[in-house]
């Protein structure tokens, strides 16, 4: 089998399992956008982005450590385990305490200073802290899955996790109050406790979904001894702070605009934004998850391939694929935004402007994710942390310029300018620390192209379904006139 195959075929499995879960979680969205107000739906918003950053710093850059160190010291596979799951169990373990003891400071913290619902802030708070922990604690035993060659049974336990979430919401959203309305068994028992439009069953749904999660992924806990490699930590350390300073300023970009929203917007309208650009957002998702599931076939498949003497050629050839596919995703999206503007409640509507951009910053993301691989693989991840904090820097500094006169449109731009800032400063970084011969030329023409063709079908044609399918079916073909014999010859390759 070709490497190309075999990534294809890893990163099928991850994406088919990601695509999936994404697109059950996705299914609440224009619920949630009907069931909640823009203001409520804007909790919802703020809090998740406060989630994402916590995230990031829970995992400590461990997953990519891992994945590194498996492959670097073969024979202490056993201690890179270990020593990658107890620094992130005791970096989670404080982050949980400190939330549980300083729940009110966090509480009154998210609300920017507004003192009404502060008992409701208070069990978010606390709901939070509990179910960032379980992820947190998750995240190795996820990663031995993937190292382990068993991607069904990772996806199959990200099925049942969003399944219980996806679930758990549709029973507290409407189960419950079917019941309470039509008086059934145990409506009596309901009314006692139950509150309609409550947002926090939302946080209670993932709570639970969280535990579920960790109860499944028992066995590969099972496998953890209480040892600790120092030596081995402080090399896995050296590797790993860089790039959660990376990852971190990475998620910032991804979710700090709707945090200074709340905050730098005035507080009659600013819940109302924030909620209108959340909804908004979700409609990029799609980008975002062809992202998340090449990463998940990417990662592994990089390290263990670097030693082959063809890696960079086969890296230069993946990319070129990847940017094709995320380009028709970028037009064909643009072109069915009539259709998917329908996944959020009409109210939401107003934000659709901004999903051009929004859809091309996580084109850059995206391939900014593949170019990081130079990094990554010659132990130079202090690069993704000078990366990431120019990324992360011109975030914070341009929307606290934009925020206040442009308010979403301002983030909208800003999101989509730091990930082409960063995927070209990785792109030189890269050519000269650990050149990769990628076809520049090629990948920049199709770039353009569907700049072009999404230009001309959201702003020229006004979102005509029709007329942006027909640019799409061009584009397609011009692609596979390109590209035919290379497809050919790549599918021959034994």
């Amino acid at each position: 089998m070709s490497v190309f195959k075999k990534f294809a075929g890893q990163t099928m499995i991850y994406g088919i399992s990601t695509i999936f879960s994404r697109l059950f979680n996705f299914i609440l969205t224009p619920i949630y956008t009907r069931v909640y107000a823009e203001g409520v739906y804007g909790i919802f918003t703020k809090m998740y982005s406060y989630a994402s950053i916590l995230n990031v710093i829970l995992a400590f850059g461990m997953e990519t450590t891992f994945f590194r160190y498996l492959n670097k010291y073969e024979d202490k596979k056993k201690e890179v385990y270990n020593n990658s799951f107890w620094i992130i169990a005791f970096i989670s373990a404080l982050v949980l305490i400190t939330g549980l003891v300083f729940t009110d400071y966090f509480a009154k913290f998210t609300m920017n200073g507004s003192m009404a619902g502060l008992d409701d802030q208070r069990r978010y708070v606390r709901y939070f802290s509990w179910f960032l922990f379980l992820d947190a604690i998750c995240v190795i035993p996820f990663a031995k899955l993937r190292a382990d060659g068993k991607p069904f049974r990772y996806s199959l336990i990200k099925f049942l996790n969003i399944g219980c979430f996806v679930g758990l919401n549709l029973i507290f959203i409407f189960v419950i109050p079917f019941i309470i309305k039509h008086q059934m068994v145990g409506a009596h028992w309901l009314e006692s406790w139950f509150r309609a439009g409550w947002v926090g069953y939302v946080f209670i749904s993932n709570l639970v979904a969280s535990l579920v999660t960790f109860l499944l992924l028992l066995p590969q806990f099972m496998e953890l001894e209480i040892k600790f490699d120092k030596v081995l930590f402080y090399k896995m350390f050296g590797y790993s702070w860089p790039v959660l300073v990376a990852n971190l300023s990475f998620i910032v970009n991804e979710n700090l605009d709707k945090i200074l929203l709340s905050k730098y917007l005035p507080h009659n309208i600013a819940d109302q934004e924030t909620g209108i650009y959340g909804a908004v957002c979700k409609l990029a998702i799609f980008i975002s998850i062809f992202n998340t599931a090449f990463r998940l076939g990417a990662e592994p498949f990089f390290f263990s391939h670097a030693k082959n003497k063809n890696a960079k050629n086969t890296y230069a050839t993946i990319l070129n694929y990847f940017v094709l596919a995320l380009a028709i995703l970028f037009v064909g999206l643009i072109a069915n935004l009539d259709l998917l503007k329908h996944f959020i409640a009409s109210k939401y509507w107003i934000g659709l402007p901004a999903v051009p951009y929004l859809l091309f910053g996580y084109v850059c993301l995206g391939i900014y994710m593949n170019l990081s691989v130079w990094y990554r693989l010659s132990d130079q991840t202090r690069y993704g942390l000078y990366i990431s904090l120019v990324g992360a820097v011109f975030t914070i500094v341009m929307n606290i310029v934009l925020i206040p006169k442009y308010s979403y449109m301002g983030s909208a731009w800003v999101s989509m300018m730091a990930y082409l800032i960063i995927m070209v400063i990785s792109y030189l970084l890269g050519q000269k620390y650990y050149p990769i011969p990628y076809n520049l030329k090629r990948t920049l023409g199709y770039l353009a192209t569907s700049i072009v063709l999404v230009y001309l079908s959201f702003y020229t044609f006004k979102q005509n379904i029709y007329i942006g399918n027909g640019l799409l079916i061009l584009f397609v073909a011009g692609i596979y006139f390109m590209e035919k014999d290379d497809i050919k010859k790549i599918l021959n390759t034994k």
